[in-house]
């Protein structure tokens, strides 16, 4: 007998499993927000964030829970998902948005996510993080 497929990554709750859940967004998000307060090239980006982080990282575990496919955390406690129009008002380029996702890529790269997982998660993230260089560039 064999099993079923596991579904492809972007799938159901594929990828909010691959991710390690709840827990290993938590440590994904811990990891992001301790490579912005690190590297030179996120300085800019750190500034547009409150010094405590407590509330950002809240807010960026909850909305990948969602958008991996798991629980619509963000949505039960912030409401409505507007990514792009909340960080419309920040100066956000090339640059800020290549910082990020350098961030983003780093703690990527220590989790213990599969390879084809951290591929296609940064593949993933850098649509969002264009359509918010977009609309600040209004």
């Amino acid at each position: 007998m064999t099993s079923p497929p596991t579904p492809g990554f972007g799938q159901g709750d594929a990828s909010f499993q691959a991710a390690g859940g709840i827990e290993g967004i938590t440590a994904l998000v811990e990891r992001f927000y301790a490579w912005m307060d690190a590297l030179p090239q996120a300085r800019e980006i750190r500034r547009m964030h409150p010094e405590d982080l407590t509330t950002s990282k809240d807010k960026l575990a909850r909305f990948l829970c969602g958008w991996l496919g798991g629980p619509k955390r963000y949505q039960e406690v912030y409401g409505p998902i507007r990514i792009p129009a909340v960080h419309a008002r920040f100066g956000i380029g090339h640059a800020q948005r290549d910082a990020w996702l350098e961030c983003m890529r780093r703690a990527i790269d220590e989790q213990p996510y599969a390879e084809a997982f951290k591929v296609y998660l940064l593949e993933q993230l850098a649509v969002p993080a264009e359509r918010v260089r977009q609309a600040c560039q209004g």
